[in-house]
């Protein structure tokens, strides 16, 4: 069996002595060779990352399976805000129901469920401004709106209001006319109308004796109504003279 005598040397060369008396010079990979810092690091280390950053970058701690690693940012990432000083550039955490803000007590953007009333997450909104679910904030609505999007559109009226184009209208502007089943404003269709059939039959009306009375009538069609379709009628009222029977003459 062989055996070894392990000597450390400078540079890291190992002398190994075998029992033969033959020498053999074998070189070792050192642990502790210094490796470059990622980009934006002054000091860093291979256990904890960056440990200071260049001029005006953020120092930044993110996770690294189980341990935290420092990086230097130019920019904080989402649900963090850049905090400068003459020391170090940090990036600090948002309050818990802030998505986006610009420092710890201003917030640009709310979690779900949470809506932005002045820098603020609130979790309803102050009488007279709707909780917008879309841009996650409290919205002034116009006049007689009760849901709206953004200030000037609405998408639910009032009961007893109509909307137009994102607003509600009392009664339809001009061009424009009501729609009771979906409450809007629709556009107004000029009538179309066709040409008049001939008059129908004259049809006389029962209780009447001397001068018994009848009406004819004729129609035409309305292709192209604002609101209903149908048709046109018209019914004039004839006179109707009462026949005499022929007289019979006797020779």
């Amino acid at each position: 069996m062989w055996t070894s005598l392990f000597i450390w040397i400078p540079h890291f060369i190992i002398l190994t002595i075998r029992v033969d008396g033959t020498k053999v010079l074998q070189q070792r990979r050192s642990s502790s060779v210094t490796r470059p810092c990622p980009a934006g690091c002054a000091l860093c280390s291979a256990l904890n990352g960056c440990l200071s950053c260049k001029p005006r970058l953020f120092f930044h701690l993110e996770l690294d399976g189980m341990r935290q690693r420092g990086t230097c940012l130019s920019t904080c990432p989402r649900g963090h805000y850049g905090s400068r000083s003459p020391h170090i550039n940090t990036c600090n955490r948002c309050k818990e129901d802030c998505a986006f803000c610009f420092s710890k007590n201003f917030c640009t953007r709310c979690r779900p469920g949470h809506f932005l009333f002045q820098g603020k997450c609130e979790n309803s909104c102050p009488k007279g401004l709707t909780a917008n679910g879309v841009l996650q904030e409290c919205t002034e609505c116009p006049i007689g709106c009760e849901a709206c999007v953004r200030r000037n559109m609405c998408v639910r009226c009032q009961a007893h209001l109509y909307a137009l184009h994102g607003r509600c209208h009392l009664t339809c502007p001009t061009g424009t006319e009501p729609d009771v089943q979906l409450m809007q404003c629709i556009p107004q269709v000029n009538c179309e109308v066709g040409e008049w059939t001939e008059w129908g039959p004259c049809v006389r009306k029962t209780g009447l004796q001397a001068y018994k009375k009848g009406e004819e009538t004729r129609t035409r069609q309305v292709p192209r109504a604002p609101t209903v379709y149908g048709n046109v009628t018209e019914i004039r009222r004839r006179v109707i003279k009462k026949r005499h029977s022929p007289i019979e003459t006797h020779f």
